[in-house]
Formats: C-alpha cells, sequence, structure tokens
C-alpha cells in the first residue's frame, strides 16, 4: 500500500516537472495543462471533508485545429492528500468558449456520489465550431473547486 502511494508520488513529481518546463495553455495539436486544488472542506452526511494540499487537476487534450480527438480531465494527489478520503459527490465538465470568451456549449459530466481520490472523465471526440478555449472544471458536493483551460487557436 505505501508502495503504491510512494509511486504515484514519484509520477506527479515528474509530470509536474515535465509541465513546468513547457507552456501548455497554447496549441494547434496537443496540450497538457495541471493547476493545484487549493484546500477546502465540505460537508457530506453531516460529517466534514477535507481536502490536504497535494492534489493537481490536469487537463488533456489532443488534436488539430478545431478537431479534438482525445479529451480528459482528472486528480492526482501526493503526499498527506493521497491517504485521505478524496471527493465526494464529485463530477468534471468541460467547456467551450469562443474568442470573446462566451461559452457556447457545456458538456456536463454525471455527479458520482462516492468518494475517490483520483476522479477522472474523458470527453468524447469532436470538432469545435469556433476557435477559442476549451476548460475543465471539476466540482465537489456542487461548488467548483478547480479549473484548467487550454487555448484552440489556428
Amino acid at each position: 500500500m505505501a508502495m503504491q502511494y510512494v509511486t504515484r508520488l514519484t509520477a506527479a513529481f515528474a509530470a509536474v516537472g515535465a509541465l513546468l518546463l513547457t507552456s501548455p495553455t497554447a496549441a494547434h495539436a496537443s496540450a497538457v495543462g495541471s493547476t493545484p486544488v487549493q484546500t477546502f472542506e465540505y460537508s457530506v452526511g453531516g460529517a466534514t471533508m477535507k481536502v490536504p494540499t497535494g492534489c493537481m487537476f490536469t487537463h488533456i487534450i489532443r488534436g488539430d485545429g478545431r478537431k479534438i480527438t482525445y479529451q480528459n480531465a482528472g486528480v492526482d494527489c501526493g503526499f498527506v492528500a493521497a491517504l485521505g478520503s478524496g471527493f465526494c459527490n464529485w463530477r468534471i465538465d468541460f467547456t467551450y468558449a469562443d474568442t470573446n470568451n462566451k461559452t457556447y456549449r457545456t458538456s456536463r459530466g454525471k455527479t458520482h456520489s462516492e468518494c475517490k481520490i483520483d476522479p477522472m472523465r474523458n470527453n468524447h471526440p469532436q470538432t469545435l465550431p469556433r476557435y477559442g478555449k476549451a476548460c475543465a472544471h471539476l466540482h465537489v458536493n456542487g461548488v467548483r473547486r478547480v479549473s484548467q483551460c487550454h487555448h484552440i487557436t489556428k
């Protein structure tokens, strides 16, 4: 069990290190970006849940121009956060906005009532009607907690 957390932690550090060496916010073909999940507390069934520091929300997008061939978003936690109960009543949404930052499409994810330390969601391939940005949003217990976006450019 402890070895599993060490392995995940090593992988998380490697991913963060790779992200620090690149600027993935705008790409013609593919992009990967991570945003730290801020510490927060929430209530589930009368119990107070706390998400400590140590989790990253990562959004991956592959494609060419407005054509998206693969899209995924999820949370990876290390340190003490990997030992916690995770995220309860979570969902991941994908939104798409034009160059004026007006959201024109939302792919709302299913709300999962179980608690999970590593929530993740894939979205279907698609061709966007406009350039702009694609974002992933993590909601926990009905509250948006973190977002990560990529610009979709010519």
